[in-house]
């Protein structure tokens, strides 16, 4: 078991640490003198760590690669306000060496429960083309299996095995409740867009050892390839309209919501704008509350800077002295019903074959 965490790093600033860490990304640069050095993405669980390896380079260079695990003895600091590790010594591990649960971060959440909670919110949808659609992705076995454990981001948000689960789930009663608001926004469309829209990260993402790209996913992306998936499912859904699949391939395509987040088409009806808004939301409160807990021990109200968010945050919590509110459990649509009075959706027009 790991004894050093890369959360830990606040509590060993300026310190020698010696652990195992698992290599994100390898890369060899030259020093401004021509002789290389090791610029490192290590990872574990609990996130990931720029490191340098600056002397004796020659002697590991070729050592090890991507995906490698090491044990590695160096300096904890920081740089422009962030966390590296200077590498001073380090060796390549065997399988044999290392507890793999240590490397991988896994939701806490269960993921039967998450999955059955996504099951009865698809099984109260109203149109019976956008309920067999998602239902013949959720029943194929290997689809179901990924999208039970894949992430949903690389680093950015619900970086852990369960987190594209997670996330949709959240995104789900977060859309169910939000579009109660609005009666212009059909609920079905909304949420079956929440189920598609990142569904391609489980070709676009790796996570047998450490979260990376495939070569798939970097040379498409999630958008193309969720097209790709849509078009190969579509024929199990006999007479399925053909106003509503543009309709879902607009959901996909304008998630992201801007040009330079990737988006190649701005969100242009009710059902793409929310779901581009409480996607963007539930990423930015999950990147926030991850930074909280990995600083959870330390004094200080405000956290170190957080990249994805490029800020610091504060935590109100600490700040007001307060604990923190428990985690809620999956809110299925009975339960919703049971404490909200749930208005009549504005129906899509009648489709028929």
């Amino acid at each position: 078991m790991k004894e050093f965490y890369i959360c830990d790093c606040t509590l060993h600033e300026n310190k020698i640490i010696t652990s195992n860490f698992v290599v994100v990304s390898k890369q060899i640069k030259p020093k401004k003198s021509g002789e290389p050095y090791i610029a490192l993405t290590l990872g574990d669980r609990s996130g990931q760590l720029e490191a340098k390896m600056w002397d004796n380079v020659e002697e590991v260079l070729n050592a090890f690669e991507q995906e490698d695990f090491l044990k590695i003895k160096g300096l904890v600091n920081k740089y422009k306000n962030r966390f590296q590790l200077t590498i001073h010594k380090l060796r390549k591990l065997g399988d044999t060496e290392i507890e793999f649960s240590d490397y991988l971060p896994k939701t806490t959440k269960n993921i039967d429960e998450l999955w059955q909670v996504l099951t009865d919110y698809v099984a109260s949808f109203q149109n019976p083309y956008l309920k067999s659609l998602v239902q013949a992705f959720m029943s194929d076995p290997e689809i179901a299996a990924a999208y039970r454990n894949a992430p949903a981001a690389k680093t950015l948000h619900h970086a852990y095995i369960g987190g594209l689960l997670d996330h949709v789930v959240s995104l789900f009663r977060s859309c169910d409740l939000v579009c109660r608001n609005y009666p212009q926004v059909n609920r079905d469309l909304l949420l079956t867009g929440a189920f598609f829209h990142d569904i391609g990260k489980i070709h676009e993402l790796a996570y047998n050892r450490s979260f990376s790209y495939t070569t798939r996913g970097q040379l498409l992306g999630h958008m193309v390839i969720e097209l790709e998936m849509l078009q190969a499912k579509l024929p199990l859904v006999p007479g399925f309209p053909a106003e509503l699949k543009t309709l879902l391939e607009h959901l996909i395509i304008s998630h992201h919501g801007e040009y330079e987040f990737g988006s190649p088409k701005l969100p242009m009806f009710p059902e793409a704008l929310l779901l581009h808004y409480m996607d963007d939301l539930d990423s930015k409160m999950e990147a926030m509350r991850a930074q909280f807990e990995r600083e959870a021990e330390t004094e200080s109200s405000w956290t170190s800077y957080n990249p994805s968010l490029g800020r610091p945050l504060l935590n109100t919590a600490k700040f007001l002295g307060l604990k923190p509110n428990p985690v809620p459990a999956p809110t299925s649509p009975a339960e919703l019903e049971r404490s909200v009075e749930i208005p009549k959706e504005t129906a899509l027009p009648e489709f028929k074959p």
